[in-house]
């Protein structure tokens, strides 16, 4: 059987296809009801330590004027800066994807201590992100450095925590965003069709997860196939090449993946994560256009 048979067949059986892809996220309830999948746009984004500036509202106008309608906030300092970010948000087309930082934690630690650290930071940082629009806030269970749980206790502690992490995201109009990393980072969580098989378990709208092209490339064999298992859960998608440079700037190819996405009807934004190899004010916006240019050729 074709491997894309396969996938269509087994999605179709959990529950995440209706006609020719899976089911979107839960806001596009009429169109798949109606057994149709949403189309897909292409909403660029950058985290914000990825554009060059002196200061935020800087790299918002870069961002506005290259085409991008997303910011990814990085870093502890996002609830401090809330006013500065809305006022430079304000009269631009550039909205806040998700929010990588402002909370953490170990959520697989063997310390239980440790691991409630991980609840009442989220639950404190959860309804900053709301307030700021972010769809989600990235959460990673725990690095290769830290110490941790293992296999299946690690996994049902995992979802133990984020069921009370998930009721606070809903709380706050937002979720949190497993991200699944390569086996060089952390080892716990590293394919898409892992972190879906978690969020279907928790089984909460506060929880939802996300790909990155980078560890993608490492841990999958079929960027397409990898976004079609992650079907409804998928939030977030993170954009480097296989060197983490920009996109365009080695032979990375991002039309399977793209594809995949239209497949499921995604309505998140990609969102850059990776160096740049030359001046970033040149480079980013001709890596913008390449990404359009894979985004057309991905058909379905």
């Amino acid at each position: 059987m074709e491997r894309r048979t396969f996938l269509r067949n087994s999605l179709a059986g959990a529950g995440l296809v209706t006609g020719v892809g899976a089911l979107s996220t839960r806001g596009e309830q009429g169109e798949a009801q109606a057994g149709k999948t949403p189309a897909a746009h292409l909403k660029i984004c950058s985290q914000e330590s990825r554009v060059s500036g002196k200061t935020f509202a800087e790299k918002i106008a870069k961002l506005d004027k290259w085409g991008a309608v997303g910011v990814e906030l990085v870093g502890g300092s996002i609830t401090a800066r809330r006013t500065e970010i809305k006022a430079a948000l304000k009269g631009t087309n550039v909205s806040v994807s998700v929010c990588c930082g402002g909370a953490g934690g170990v959520a697989i630690s063997s310390d239980k201590a440790e691991r409630e650290k991980v609840v009442s930071s989220y639950r404190e940082f959860l309804p900053v992100a709301g307030d700021l629009g972010a769809a989600g806030v990235i959460f990673v269970p725990a690095f290769n450095r830290h110490d941790q749980l293992v296999g299946k206790e690690a996994r049902e502690v995992l979802v133990e925590i984020l069921g009370r992490v998930g009721e606070y995201a809903v709380k706050a109009g937002t979720c949190v965003v497993l991200e699944p990393l390569n086996r060089k980072e952390a080892y716990f969580l590293r394919q898409l069709a892992d972190a879906a098989s978690i969020c279907r378990d928790v089984n909460s709208p506060g929880v939802a997860m996300m790909g990155d092209f980078y560890h993608m490339y490492f841990e999958e064999t079929s960027d397409e196939g990898a976004f079609m298992s992650a079907g409804p859960y998928l939030k977030h998608v993170h954009l480097g090449s296989i060197k983490r440079k920009l996109p365009g700037q080695d032979a990375r190819s991002f039309v399977s993946g793209f594809r995949g996405l239209k497949r499921i009807g995604y309505q998140g934004y990609v969102s850059l994560e990776c160096g740049c190899i030359g001046d970033r004010d040149v480079e980013t916006p001709k890596s913008f256009r390449f990404l359009e240019k894979q985004w057309a050729e991905a058909t379905v």
